[in-house]
């Protein structure tokens, strides 16, 4: 029976974990778009703080436009990558049980996931937000960008203050009922 309900639950958290993901790249989408349609349209820099603007940019490449120089065939070869990244990262977010690391690799996949639709529609990936003190500038990035450092955090932290996932204690259980075993205390 336990092994049953182990099984559902890894099923449910699963499934709502891709259904989250899922939420965020279209979540992602839908900003995207309000930026490039309603609010950077015509393209200019919009002040917010002394220190954030909003400006419409598009991306070529990845993480602070490296390999933008990838020629026509760039956007497909940088999405491939990243599909395969992320079923990649869903089979690791199937094997995964510590809530930490199911809300860092969903939050990846989210944001990878918009990232990649958007860089398959517009043969970029569209970036906004541009931090900056003085002259001296942040490289512009988006909300899947937001979502994947994010998620990168979550998954670098060994523990979001919770406790031990009931299988990690199940399994510190039976070691401890082994070695006592082992050493007649049982």
């Amino acid at each position: 029976m336990d092994r049953d309900c182990e099984k559902k639950k890894r099923i449910r958290n699963f499934t709502c974990a891709l259904t989250v993901a899922s939420l965020l790249s279209i979540a992602d989408l839908a900003v995207k778009w309000v930026i490039t349609t309603i609010i950077v349209n015509p393209p200019r820099r919009i002040p917010i703080l002394p220190f954030f603007d909003l400006v419409l940019m598009f991306n070529s490449g990845v993480s602070f436009g490296l390999f933008g120089d990838l020629g026509v065939w760039g956007p497909e070869i940088l999405s491939g990558v990243a599909i395969s990244i992320i079923g990649m990262l869903v089979i690791w977010l199937w094997r995964v049980r510590r809530m930490n690391e199911i809300i860092g690799i969903t939050l990846i996949i989210g944001g990878a996931m918009g990232n990649v639709i958007d860089r398959v529609r517009n043969e970029a990936v569209t970036d906004f937000l541009s931090f900056y003190i003085g002259q001296y500038h942040w490289p512009v990035f988006n909300s899947a960008d937001v979502f994947i450092t994010i998620g990168v955090i979550c998954l670098l932290l060994p523990n979001l203050g919770g406790k031990p996932d009931v299988s990690d204690s199940d399994q510190v259980a039976r070691k401890t009922r082994s070695h006592n075993i082992a050493i007649g205390d049982e």
